[in-house]
C-alpha cells in the first residue's frame, strides 16, 4: 500500500499540535489546583530532596499527568466510540467470508489484521478506530446488505488505509476533548462510579482547603470560602476545556478531510478495483434515507466514518438537539469524480 507523503507531515502536524493543546490544558488544570496541592507539592519535594519550584512541578508532575492523560484518552476514545454504535466483536466463526477478505486485504497491505466488529443497524456505513498497539475496524449489516463482494472489498480496504496509514489512531485521540465538551462521552462508564468519584474529590479537595482558607475548619466561613473557590475553578477550567476542544476539533477537520482522499485511492488500489468504490459511495450516498448532510459535531462517530451520517437513522436537528454546521468529510461526488479519474488512469 503507498504512502503519501503529505499526508504524513499533516498527521504528524496534527499529533504535535494535540499533544500541545493537551500539554495546556494539563498545565491549567495543575495551576488552578495549585492551591490545592501546596500541601501535597511541598511533601513531594522533601521526599525528593528538591525545591518546590515551578520548573521541578512540572517535570515530576505534569508530565506524568500528560502521559497518563494520553492514555486515558486512547483508553475512553475507543471505548465509547465503539459503544456509540453498540459494535460488537465478532470471531472468524461468526463472520468467515468477512473475516477471510480482511485478512487477504490486510496481507496485501503487508500489515496486521485489525479486530473487526459489527454494528446491528440498516444504517450503511464503516469506520476504523486506532489505538496504540491494535485497531478496530467497524462494519454494519445495512452496508453488508448494500454492496456486492467488490464493493465491499473496496470498502474494507479504505478502512484499512486509514489503519495503516496511522490517521485512524491520530483522529481517534483527537475525538476525546471535543466529546468530553459535548458531554458525549462518559469517562467513568456509569453514572453511579462518576457520582462516587466526584464526591470523592470534593471530600479531598475540602480538607485540602485548610492550606489557603483562613478560617476554622468545617465552620460556615470554611464551607463558604471552599465553595466559592470551587465555583471559580469551576468557571476557569470549563472555559479552557472549551478552547482547547474548539482547537483540536479545528485540527481534526483539517486532517480528516485530506485523509478521506487518501483512504479512497489507497483502499480502491489495495482492492483493485477504483470503481468499485466509487460505486460504493454511489450507492450509500443515493440510496440512505439519512441525514446526509454533515451536520453533527465533529466529536462523535460521524467524522470517521466512510460517510458522514454516522450509524443512526435519526436526524439531530429534527429532535431538537444542539448542532454545529462542520464538514468532516469532502463532498462524496468529488471523491467519486476522483476515483473514476483514477480508474481511467488504470
Amino acid at each position: 500500500m503507498e504512502r503519501d507523503s503529505d499526508l504524513t507531515a499533516r498527521i504528524l502536524l496534527t499529533l504535535a499540535l494535540i499533544l500541545v493543546a493537551d500539554l495546556a490544558l494539563v498545565s491549567v488544570a495543575a495551576y488552578i489546583l495549585s492551591p490545592w496541592l501546596a500541601y501535597p507539592q511541598a511533601a513531594l519535594a522533601s521526599a525528593l530532596g528538591v525545591e518546590a519550584s515551578p520548573l521541578v512541578w512540572g517535570a515530576v508532575v505534569v508530565l506524568p499527568v500528560l502521559a497518563v492523560f494520553v492514555w486515558a484518552q486512547f483508553r475512553y476514545s475507543r471505548r465509547e466510540l465503539l459503544a456509540e454504535v453498540d459494535a460488537q466483536p465478532v470471531s472468524p466463526a461468526e463472520y468467515p467470508d468477512l473475516h477471510a477478505r480482511l485478512q487477504r486485504l490486510a496481507t496485501q497491505a503487508d500489515m496486521q489484521k485489525p479486530a473487526l466488529a459489527i454494528a446491528d443497524t440498516s444504517v450503511p456505513n464503516s469506520f476504523a478506530v486506532g489505538g496504540l498497539r491494535n485497531a478496530t475496524v467497524v462494519v454494519s449489516t445495512g452496508l453488508l446488505n448494500e454492496l456486492d463482494d467488490d464493493q465491499l472489498d473496496a470498502v474494507l480496504g479504505h478502512e484499512l488505509a486509514h489503519v495503516r496509514n496511522r490517521d485512524a489512531a491520530v483522529m481517534t485521540l483527537a475525538s476525546f476533548v471535543p466529546a468530553l465538551v459535548s458531554d458525549d462521552f462518559s469517562v467513568f462508564g456509569t453514572r453511579s462510579l462518576g457520582y462516587l468519584f466526584w464526591g470523592t474529590v470534593l471530600v479531598v479537595l475540602y480538607g485540602l482547603s485548610a492550606a489557603f482558607i483562613d478560617a476554622p475548619f468545617l465552620s460556615v466561613g470554611y464551607t463558604v470560602s471552599f465553595v466559592m473557590m470551587l465555583v471559580l475553578s469551576a468557571v476557569l477550567g470549563g472555559i479552557a476545556l472549551g478552547v482547547v476542544g474548539a482547537m483540536v476539533l479545528g485540527l481534526s477537520q483539517n486532517l480528516s478531510q485530506y485523509r478521506e482522499y487518501v483512504a479512497d485511492r489507497s483502499g480502491a488500489l489495495l482492492a483493485g478495483n477504483p470503481a468499485a468504490l466509487a460505486s460504493a459511495l454511489q450507492t450509500l450516498d443515493e440510496g440512505v434515507a439519512t441525514p446526509t448532510q454533515d451536520r453533527r459535531q465533529y466529536a462523535g462517530v460521524e467524522g470517521l466514518c466512510l460517510l458522514p451520517y454516522g450509524f443512526s437513522d435519526e436526524d439531530p436537528a429534527a429532535e431538537g438537539e444542539f448542532t454545529v454546521e462542520t464538514r468532516s468529510h469532502p463532498p462524496t461526488a468529488q471523491r467519486i469524480e476522483r476515483l473514476q479519474a483514477l480508474q481511467r488512469e488504470l
